[in-house]
């Protein structure tokens, strides 16, 4: 029997540890790219080490691409967007979580439905919305429609579920408010899911192009992944600039992951669980 289970932990191993490798291929061939000069990518055998290891493509990037400004411009929508979801998901959970209101179950059910609409769907009459209020080519057409986040009140809902109710009844006797019951209770309570969600739209809207590159036409504005798409159109196709970029590009998903990765997992798991 414990021959058995032995056996089959290997072959789980072994097939995870496949996938794994798999799944890194595409990123190891990013990093090989980025460091080959622009004649030897194509270069036939493929050379996975490169022989002359460069970091032109690199210079290249920093250089002529405004790399500070266009890392800066992704830094702030990203992290103004996650803060921003983080708090009206929170608040919308609470009430949703902890309190009874007339078709609360159908508004809720509309809110799941919605997860189901692309945004390619929604963006031209959220664009229109935009231009009305005067928020094209600014942070705020780009941030504004963070705020309301699906997904994230759904996560956030099915984890205060889980909060007993007796401490919002013990605040309330005590004379607290609605909002202190929610900052000095509920997010304390509720920073497992708001770690792993902080994780989560921090990498998505790290990595949005769609939205940003609708709304955004000022080059001194626009964020690192629409600034790198528009690399082929000015210095044709160099695939190893391209690929330095990428590699750039990733780095503060990468950051805030590992300073982030036990809570994560944990979210994770709780969320699976429940």
């Amino acid at each position: 029997m414990n021959r058995k289970l032995k056996l089959e932990s290997t072959g789980v191993w072994f097939v995870l540890s496949l996938i794994c490798f798999i799944s890194l291929i595409p990123f190891l061939w990013m990093i090989s790219t980025s460091l080959k000069s622009n004649g030897a990518v194509m270069s036939i055998p493929i050379e996975w080490i490169p022989k002359n290891i460069t970091f032109d493509a690199y210079e290249k990037v920093i250089t002529r691409l405004s790399f500070g400004r266009s890392l800066f411009n992704s830094l702030f929508i990203t992290i103004s967007s996650t803060l921003l979801t983080l708090w009206a998901s929170s608040m919308a959970a609470f009430i949703f979580a902890k309190f009874e209101f007339r078709f609360k179950k159908v508004l809720f059910f509309l809110f799941l439905a919605s997860m189901m609409v692309p945004i390619q769907v929604t963006g031209i009459p959220i664009f229109i919305v935009m231009s009305r209020l005067g928020l094209i080519n600014t942070y705020a057409g780009v941030i504004a429609p963070s705020v309301f986040n699906v997904f994230a009140i759904f996560l956030f809902t099915q984890f205060m579920k889980s909060i007993p109710t007796t401490f919002i009844e013990a605040a309330l006797i005590d004379g607290a408010g609605l909002f202190k019951i929610y900052w000095k209770i509920i997010v304390p309570m509720s920073l497992i899911p708001m770690t792993t969600l902080f994780v989560i739209n921090f990498m998505n809207y790290w990595n949005d192009y769609f939205w940003p590159l609708i709304v955004l036409n000022d080059p001194d504005k626009m964020t690192l992944p629409v600034v790198l798409s528009k690399m082929n159109s000015q210095y044709g196709t160099e695939f190893n600039t391209l690929m330095a970029g990428a590699v750039l590009s990733i780095i503060p998903i990468l950051i805030v992951y590992a300073f982030s990765q036990k809570y994560f997992i944990q979210g994770i798991q709780e969320g699976g669980i429940k």
